[in-house]
């Protein structure tokens, strides 16, 4: 096996793990329709669990793209390569600067709310999360497009 096809299976095994769970991180919460806090608390735990398995893929993902760049140098020279590149950058920075200020208050509001029935700041918090979510899904799903079809 080539060192390419090393980091080829690498990187196809890291967007199942990295990609399959980040897409599906929101309907964990939205779609198992969470009752009482104790079920919508539950359904963040599972969340943060496929989180973990979305970093390691991401990273995973961006070490051996870049790997696979080098051994083609063209690649940087290629508008899919760097579309994408830029693209999972982007995405990439939703973390600290749109995801983590709008997680925050309701990891808050999971540890310190007492009482069973979800409070309606709830629905609002996570209204805005879920919307940023969606949009770096739509990022994710851009560049795997972009890295099969590799159009330009």
């Amino acid at each position: 096996m080539t060192l390419y096809k090393f980091l080829l299976f690498i990187h196809i095994f890291s967007a199942i793990i990295g990609m399959g769970p980040g897409l599906v991180m929101t309907f964990v919460v939205t779609h198992s329709k969470p009752s009482n806090m104790t079920e919508l608390r539950h359904a963040f735990k599972i969340r943060n669990l496929l989180h973990i398995l979305t970093m390691i893929g991401g990273s995973l993902l961006l070490i051996t793209g870049i790997g696979m760049g080098f051994l083609h140098n063209y690649w940087f020279t290629q508008g899919w390569y760097i579309t994408s590149l830029i693209l999972f950058l982007i995405a990439l920075a939703f973390g600290p600067y749109l995801l983590k200020p709008r997680s925050v208050p309701i990891k808050k509001l999971l540890s310190a709310y007492t009482g069973e029935k979800i409070p309606k700041e709830y629905y609002q918090l996570s209204k805005k999360l879920f919307h940023v979510e969606h949009v770096e899904n739509i990022i994710f799903i851009i560049i795997i497009a972009l890295m099969i079809l590799k159009p330009f």
